[in-house]
């Protein structure tokens, strides 16, 4: 069920981010497995991409997990509030990575509320990086764990979305790329009330 590791070696990181839209992101932590399928997310496309933390090869303490083989997880602190999960995509050397923007919740979910500090389920829960980390319990303690172990890992349960449900649309929040930031870069399944922001 889980993704092989030929799936994350794929050196097109636009067409993985949105073939990943109905996979599903599970983690095994503190006991307790949670997780849904993936309804957003957002391709960053290594050194020639100006929103992405490797742009130029710059290879960093922080950057340094982007660049390992594909099928790893790249876990860091935005804003020094939120944790963000990456999924590392391609070959060694060639950092790609996929911010995951929002899940459907579908398993652990009272784990998810009580991480979240949610009596009510509300969608908001999984609704954006931040919250999906939090809801996942995914920190930067899971920096560079292979996504094909028992910590985290994602799954194929055969949910397909067509391509009239997908928008593809600019990313969030990377007005410092210039004219990266227009581009296409961010998918997610058009109606699903999880998606962070949606357009349409």
């Amino acid at each position: 069920m889980k993704l092989l590791e030929s799936y994350y070696n794929s050196q097109d990181v636009i067409a993985l981010s949105k073939d990943l839209l109905g996979k599903y992101l599970f983690t095994f932590i503190d006991g307790v497995t949670t997780g849904g399928y993936i309804v957003e997310t957002e391709a960053y496309n290594g050194v020639v991409d100006r929103a992405s933390h490797a742009f130029g090869n710059r290879l960093t303490p922080r950057t340094k997990t982007m660049f390992m083989p594909g099928g790893i997880a790249y876990v860091y602190l935005c804003y020094g509030i939120h944790e963000m999960f990456n999924i590392v995509t391609s070959g060694e050397g060639q950092p790609h990575a996929i911010l995951v923007r929002a899940i459907n919740p579908a398993e652990g979910i009272e784990a998810m509320q009580s991480r979240r500090n949610m009596p009510v389920l509300k969608p908001t829960i999984t609704m954006g990086p931040g919250s999906v980390a939090k809801a996942l319990g995914i920190s930067r303690a899971i920096n560079a764990f292979s996504l094909r172990g028992d910590t985290i890992w994602i799954e194929d349960r055969g949910l397909t979305f067509a391509d009239e449900s997908i928008a593809a649309v600019p990313r969030v929040g990377v007005d410092y790329a210039g004219e990266d930031a227009l581009l296409p870069y961010r998918f997610y399944v058009k109606g699903n009330p999880y998606v962070s922001k949606p357009n349409k």
